[in-house]
């Protein structure tokens, strides 16, 4: 008997050590606030979440201009990072903003670069704790309105994202069309119709990303996907909003947005469609082998 229940101690400590090394933990307050980081013409700030209890960092980019002339307004692009966290980059993509505005290549613009967690996926969670869906267009929005001199519409406001923040910028902006009216797209996912394979996902499995975001609903993952609310505001999008769609010709996830730019086409929903060739899963390198290119939609956009 006392061998036993010494076998069944020691099964359950090794269940627990097993899962805790899959199993991620719920958000705490310092995964809410990230750390600082300072660059040019880029400031950190904090606002206080309801949804969730506790203040959420956001780091801002405001062109020279904003400084130069205190009456104008200016357009906002809301930046989605992907999985593993946003931080490192926001220095170099600020740096490329900034050149871009200083050289004339594109109007000046805000950037909220959003704190979306490692794997927050930019949706509300199915067992809700982790609202951020909620967060960033219901108190992110409004606050970057009320706090700075933004062009407080959904004209002046873009989505624009890659990896785990494409599929955001993707889902976000085809559900709330009245919020954003401008998405860019880029190297996205998961676009795929069913979460069966997770190729960018931080090193986490598809089980494992559907499990602790979509609470292992498949149902769930249909439900909030970029692909059904294409579905659902098929209309209002291809009227009144503008889309852009990027992928290296060597992403993995070139295969689902192949697929979704097709799905798109069958909706009925203008797109720019662009692959660039010889670039992988590289945010950067994409900019960087664009060049002029990548400002294309924002200047039309912004215009």
């Amino acid at each position: 008997m006392t061998l036993v229940r010494s076998l069944f101690v020691a099964l359950v400590l090794i269940s627990s050590e097993v899962c805790a090394v899959t199993a991620e933990a719920a958000p705490t307050r310092t995964d809410w606030l990230t750390p600082v980081v300072e660059a040019p013409r880029v400031s950190y700030h904090t606002f206080e979440s309801r949804a969730v209890g506790t203040r959420i960092s956001y780091h801002l980019y405001t062109p020279a201009a904003y400084d130069q002339n205190t009456a104008l307004r200016y357009p906002v692009v809301y930046w989605l990072h992907g999985s593993g966290g946003g931080v490192s980059g926001i220095r170099p993509l600020a740096a490329k903003i900034d050149q871009a505005i200083a050289a004339g290549r594109v109007p000046p613009f805000m950037v909220v670069f959003v704190n979306g967690l490692r794997l927050g996926m930019y949706v509300d969670w199915k067992d809700g704790s982790v609202p951020m869906e909620t967060i960033i267009v219901r108190e992110l929005v409004p606050h970057i309105d009320a706090q700075y001199r933004t062009i407080a519409t959904r004209k002046g406001r873009m989505l624009d994202g890659f990896s785990m923040g494409g599929y955001g910028a993707a889902r976000l902006g085809f559900k709330f069309p009245e919020v954003f009216a401008s998405v860019s797209i880029v190297g996205a996912g998961p676009l795929q119709q069913t979460l069966t394979h997770a190729p960018r996902a931080s090193g986490r499995t598809a089980a494992d990303v559907l499990q602790q975001v979509y609470g292992g609903d498949t149902a769930y993952f249909t439900e909030v996907s970029p692909r059904q609310q294409a579905v659902a505001n098929a209309g209002q999008i291809a009227q009144d909003s503008q889309v852009r769609m990027v992928i290296g010709s060597r992403d993995e996830t070139r295969r689902n947005n192949e697929d979704f730019h097709q799905h798109l086409t069958r909706l009925g929903i203008p797109h720019d469609w662009i692959v660039v060739e010889g670039v992988g899963h590289d945010p950067l390198g994409l900019l960087q082998a664009m060049g002029d290119q990548y400002w294309e939609f924002h200047r039309r956009v912004f215009q």
